[in-house]
């Protein structure tokens, strides 16, 4: 999601993957961010201008970031690598396969992009079902999806509950092997949050909620909205999700939690294939 810190996730699973000798291939679809600190191969703002699209067709900036990713995927257009097309990028990807060990796209944070927009539909199709345009199975990618959740954020039972329903309908969107990845974790700051002093930035609150119905009950007894109300009953219908799904706590900062991560992206591969 928005805010989660996917483009310092990014720069810190390349320094990661290439510390460990792995060759990386690195895609930004984010027309919108002004600066990356990681070497892309390939950048939609080398050939999509979002501030142009939005002024020209008098679009507000989610507007503006879902139409650049549709342009982008649609026409053909000109920048450093010649009269590319997504079709085309696909056809460089499969060529670089065999050199590559792992590709990676950052993803604008407007989960409405993939999930429920043309252009999503056949970034994430084209890619998981095949690169050579369904020519045969065995030689597409294992793809899998990277859920990123703000963890300082989701100590509010609310937002939490908020963030594990759009996983679900990420997941169960794409149908591929997922991870849920809670960032932002290891900084120690305590807080006062619902009656108790937590670590703020801990993850740990998170799993149990999702392992335990009962503390997300207890963390949420005291609010009578109908959001916390709503929550509650989500909380019972995610238990089948919660148990399908792989987690862990990150901090693209400091790199704590990346060798568990990268353990669970590779434990993804094996189930792609099986």
């Amino acid at each position: 999601m928005a805010g989660s810190g996917k483009t310092c996730y990014v720069r810190k699973l390349v320094d990661v993957l290439k510390s460990n000798r792995k060759k990386v291939y690195v895609i930004n679809l984010d027309p919108a961010v002004t600066k990356i600190h990681y070497k892309a191969n390939i950048d939609i703002r080398d050939s999509i201008n979002y501030r142009q699209i939005m002024k020209k067709y008098n679009l507000g900036p989610n507007g503006a970031i879902m139409t650049s990713l549709n342009i982008f995927v649609t026409r053909w257009f000109t920048d450093k690598l010649n009269e590319l097309r997504f079709d085309k990028i696909l056809e460089l990807l499969d060529k670089r396969s065999e050199v590559v060990d792992y590709i990676i796209l950052d993803t604008p944070g407007q989960i409405e992009v993939f999930n429920w927009s043309a252009s999503g539909t056949i970034i994430l199709g084209s890619i998981s079902i095949n690169l050579s345009f369904l020519e045969s199975l065995s030689s597409s990618f294992p793809t899998m999806v990277n859920y990123l959740i703000d963890t300082t954020r989701s100590q509010n039972p609310i937002t939490f509950m908020t963030n594990m329903i759009y996983a679900c309908s990420v997941m169960y969107k794409c149908q591929l092997p997922f991870v849920a990845s809670f960032n932002k974790i290891g900084n120690q700051t305590r807080g006062f949050i619902y009656g108790y002093f937590l670590d703020v930035n801990r993850h740990e609150v998170c799993l149990d909620w999702m392992s335990d119905y009962e503390k997300f009950y207890e963390a949420v007894t005291h609010d009578e909205t109908y959001m916390a109300s709503l929550s509650r009953s989500c909380a019972l219908m995610l238990n089948e999700f919660y148990m399908n799904i792989k987690c862990c706590g990150i901090s693209c900062m400091t790199g704590e939690g990346f060798e568990e991560h990268v353990k669970l992206l590779d434990e993804c591969v094996d189930e792609y294939n099986r």
